[in-house]
């Protein structure tokens, strides 16, 4: 292989690596966020959202290809989302970020 090709297979290994980081990473605060819905007293139709996400995650059936995760990590992050609103609505105040 030549240098460019190789040059090439490493960029893609390291964006497809950094995507990957990047769900994992939003995943674990919509664990997280799930901890916070259960002690904030949210009903259980609201908490639908966090296992349709974390379902969409795991699905072979994505928008995009499974080598780019941008789409699981716009479902994540749009879930965790509707969950902090969730638990603000429910009465849990503020909810803290991390």
């Amino acid at each position: 292989m030549s240098s460019e090709s190789w040059t090439l297979v490493s960029l893609l290994a390291v964006l497809v690596t950094a995507t990957a980081v990047a769900a994992v990473v939003v995943a674990v605060r919509l664990f997280r966020a799930r901890r916070l819905l259960r002690d904030a007293g949210v009903p259980e139709n609201k908490k639908v959202i966090f296992w349709g996400a974390l379902l969409y995650l795991v699905s072979p059936v994505d928008l995009v290809p499974d080598p780019v995760y941008l789409d699981d990590i716009g479902i994540l992050l749009l879930a965790l989302r509707s969950l902090h609103k969730a638990a603000a609505d429910a009465g849990a105040g503020r909810v803290p970020d991390k």
